[in-house]
């Protein structure tokens, strides 16, 4: 799959009305044969913020979480690679904040929409699926060609 291809099917999972987190993990799920099943199951709640609370995005998580496919310990004395995992993790947040000033899904939507056009969940449209895209963008770099 192409970056294109990726940040193009991220947008369209978003856009069936997937949580941001959901669009994420499963564009990537078949990279690392996580299942359709699992993978939206996984990141079903992650989305506004973690269960609408507004805190850190859900596209952000839902790559925290291919990160972890890809990058992640199962050893749980393997100190080398959690903490080379947890690098990458920073990496990718600190990618998203240059590219919006922040990884805050409350952040985001007051810097992006109005609160009628939250209310009217206009927001998705606004911030929400340019934010899916972007991640699945930094993302794709980060692993593929890392």
């Amino acid at each position: 799959m192409t970056k294109q291809e990726a940040i193009d099917q991220s947008q369209a999972l978003f856009d069936e009305g997937y949580a941001c987190s959901q669009s994420v993990l499963l564009t990537f799920a078949n990279q690392f044969e996580l299942d359709e099943k699992t993978a939206k199951l996984i990141a079903s709640t992650f989305g506004g913020g973690m269960g609408r609370l507004r805190e850190k995005c859900g596209a952000v998580t839902g790559g925290f979480m291919v990160l972890g496919l890809k990058y992640g310990n199962e050893d749980p004395g393997d100190m080398e690679t959690k903490l080379a995992a947890y690098r990458k993790v920073r990496n990718l947040n600190h990618l998203v904040e240059e590219i919006h000033g922040t990884t805050n899904c409350g952040e985001l939507l007051k810097k992006f929409a109005t609160e009628a056009d939250i209310a009217e969940r206009k927001h998705h449209k606004i911030i929400c699926r340019r934010v899916v895209g972007d991640v699945t963008e930094q993302l794709y770099d980060l692993i593929n060609l890392q």
